[in-house]
């Protein structure tokens, strides 16, 4: 029966496409990260097809804008997986669309790059000219192979000093594992761990401290995001609104996250300048030069593939052509004259 017209309408609305995905990926635990580039992907696809809704496009459309990534934009193969990622569950989880036909939509091959390795000097060199938190995250970074988003979201509780290992949490394919803590850090984490707390009991005294928790941990135990185990190994020095709704509460909470990437990315590539490193240094580059000299010191390529989290031992095997042995251990014909 139609309401009357001087009635209110009572029926709930119908949030948006792009609405809908958002609450799509929250509901499945998504990261942010994730949620925003799948949702950027999206509106880029809608955008570029006139605002024309994606129930009413197909194939050609599709193809249509990977094509357009790739060969307008230049994209890199990443990033057109990404986008068709993106589309994909748009199409069969937001949408309840199966598309048998987006599966054969090419996908672009990834080249296959040789890492970046730096040599033990020009590690040295680089961690020299650092300071300060992002200092202790590059050398983290390299002493334990981990990635930098990996490093970041370190909880006070996965630092094992007695055991000498640090436990990363949730690592790409949501897979924990287990790496070296190296000795030399030790004291310098114990440092910052105690400034951190200091930050922490501040917090709390001004009615904050109250930390992000995976997944639904927040509900199941009410006070657990502010207990000191769950806190972030490097704070963010500034507080600032979370922009995902609190799962108890609904509202946004202003909380201390960690330590931005932008951060460390721009002090280690201000590093590497200071150093004359005449390659392209990142914070993933420590990661390269962590798994390259283990494998020169003599360990076995198995126990790398674990300290680094890697399903397949090929993707390991990729840091031994890189290994410090002059061209395969291959002795020049020039050097014999």
């Amino acid at each position: 029966m139609a309401a009357h017209p001087d009635e209110p309408d009572t029926a709930p609305r119908q949030p948006k496409l792009l609405e809908r995905m958002r609450i799509h990926l929250r509901t499945r635990h998504y990261s942010l990260r994730t949620e925003e580039s799948y949702l950027d992907w999206a509106r880029r696809f809608i955008l570029y097809h006139n605002k024309r809704h994606p129930q009413e496009m197909g194939a050609a459309e599709v193809e249509a804008f990977l094509s357009h990534l790739a060969v307008d934009r230049q994209v890199s193969a990443s990033t057109q997986n990404q986008a068709k990622a993106a589309l994909l569950y748009l199409y069969r989880q937001v949408l309840g669309i199966d598309l048998p036909w987006l599966d054969e939509v090419v996908q672009a091959r990834r080249p296959r790059r040789l890492p970046v390795v730096l040599t033990p000097a020009e590690v040295r060199s680089l961690l020299q000219h650092m300071q300060g938190t992002a200092g202790l995250i590059a050398e983290l970074l390299y002493g334990t192979g981990m990635r930098l988003m990996e490093g970041l979201r370190l909880r006070v509780k996965d630092v094992e000093f007695a055991r000498r290992e640090v436990v990363v949490r949730e690592g790409k394919g949501g897979k924990d594992r287990i790496t070296v803590l190296p000795e030399n850090l030790i004291i310098p984490l114990q440092t910052q761990l105690q400034k951190a707390r200091a930050l922490h009991e501040k917090d709390l005294a001004d009615g904050f401290g109250r930390v992000l928790l995976p997944g639904a941990l927040g509900v199941k135990y009410p006070n657990a995001d502010k207990s000191w185990a769950w806190q972030w190994v490097f704070p963010s020095p500034v507080r600032s609104m979370d922009p995902r709704p609190d799962a108890r509460t609904g509202e946004h909470l202003e909380r201390r996250h960690h330590v931005y990437p932008e951060s460390v990315q721009r002090a280690v590539r201000e590093a590497a300048r200071a150093a004359r490193i005449a390659k392209p240094v990142t914070p993933h580059v420590l990661r390269h030069s962590f798994a390259t000299h283990l494998l020169q010191a003599g360990y076995d390529i198995r126990t790398v593939q674990e300290l680094l989290g890697h399903a397949d031992v090929n993707t390991t095997m990729i840091y031994t052509h890189v290994m410090n042995k002059g061209g395969r251990g291959v002795l020049s014909p020039l050097d014999a004259l």
